[in-house]
This record gives structure tokens, C-alpha cells and sequence, in this order.
């Protein structure tokens, strides 16, 4: 059982890892990073420490479409305890901007 609890929180600090990571990644068109802005709809840790992102852009016709996957799945697997990544993109629902953070609505002069 205490190794059950061991797993249980190294998954929750390299999801953690993940975030943080997620964080350091901008949109190339806006000064607020993916995770703020709300293209990240989901991070789970599965078995084995892979990583599935799902993750949308702020428009289908976004300039960064090919490449901000891309960089999201090669700065992901370089934290250390990450197996293998798998990001996909998906387009519902569709971003808005009600879906940014508050911190990112105030750097973006919304609120």
C-alpha cells in the first residue's frame, strides 16, 4: 500500500512538472503562456510516466497549428521521469477567451 501512495504522488509532482513546463510555453502572437491562456484542456500522467496532453489553438487558421504541438511535446519530454509524450489537438470545444485565466485576461487588458 505505501508504495501505491509513493506512485501517487510522484504522478501528482510530475503532473506538476508538466504544468510548470506547460507555463514557460507562449503563444507565439500573444504575451501570455499556453497553460494561462487556456489551450491546455487537459494533462494526465499515465501508467509508466507518459504524458497525453490535450490541447487546442486559438483558431484552426492559428500560424502556430504545426508548430506549437511540437514544442509542447519536446519540452514535455525533457523533464526528467517522463517516458514518452502524447499530445493531440482538438478543436471542441472551440477556445474562447472566457477560457483564460485571470491572470492572463489582465495581461491582456480584459478585465
Amino acid at each position: 500500500m505505501e508504495n501505491q501512495e509513493l506512485k501517487e504522488i510522484d504522478t501528482t509532482q510530475l503532473k506538476e512538472k508538466v504544468i510548470d513546463c506547460l507555463k514557460t510555453i507562449f503563444d507565439p502572437e500573444l504575451p501570455v503562456n499556453i497553460y494561462e491562456l487556456g489551450l491546455i484542456y487537459e494533462v494526465e500522467i499515465m501508467p509508466l510516466n507518459n504524458v497525453q496532453i490535450v490541447m487546442t489553438l486559438t483558431a484552426p487558421s492559428c500560424p502556430a497549428a504545426q508548430s506549437l504541438p511540437i514544442e509542447v511535446d519536446q519540452k514535455v519530454r525533457e523533464i526528467e521521469g517522463v517516458k514518452d509524450v502524447y499530445v493531440s489537438v482538438t478543436w471542441t470545444p472551440a477556445w474562447n477567451k472566457t477560457m483564460m485565466s485571470e491572470v492572463a485576461q489582465l495581461e491582456l487588458g480584459f478585465m
